[in-house]
């Protein structure tokens, strides 16, 4: 499978931005997806993810309230609305996905990044202040 994420873009602190993540080569509504982001310097961290069923999604404490994570199986794409930008959340986005569909975690493995399989390039988000 292969993830393509756009969408990202430099913006002012309390605008909104929409990511896209579109997949080729796997059908993947039916698998668990995520975001993921790096600052520079820093370590790749758990942004937010959405079950396989679409009926559950996780997010880290430092956006929950302003990200949405939600899929348009018909186009086999995720995407992230991201609300109420602050500066801290510039960063390179990745998106992710299961290596294979149907499966559930604990609610702590969908924070970590054991459960991701493939990760599209990355889309840079920049929020000034």
């Amino acid at each position: 499978v292969q993830l393509q994420a756009s969408g990202g873009g430099p913006v002012q602190a309390g605008d909104s931005l929409r990511l896209s993540c579109v997949a080729s080569g796997r059908n993947v509504s039916n698998s668990v997806m995520g975001w993921f982001r790096q600052a520079p310097g820093k370590e790749r961290t758990f942004v937010g993810a959405v079950s396989w069923s679409g009926g559950s999604t996780y997010y880290a404490d430092s956006v929950k309230g302003r990200f949405l994570i939600s899929k348009d199986n018909a186009k086999n794409t995720m995407y992230l609305q991201m609300n109420s930008l602050k500066p801290e959340d510039t960063a390179v986005y990745y998106c992710a996905v299961d290596r294979r569909p149907y499966r559930t975690y604990t609610q702590g493995t969908y924070y970590s990044r054991s459960w991701v399989g493939s990760w599209g390039q990355g889309t840079q988000v920049t929020v000034s202040s």
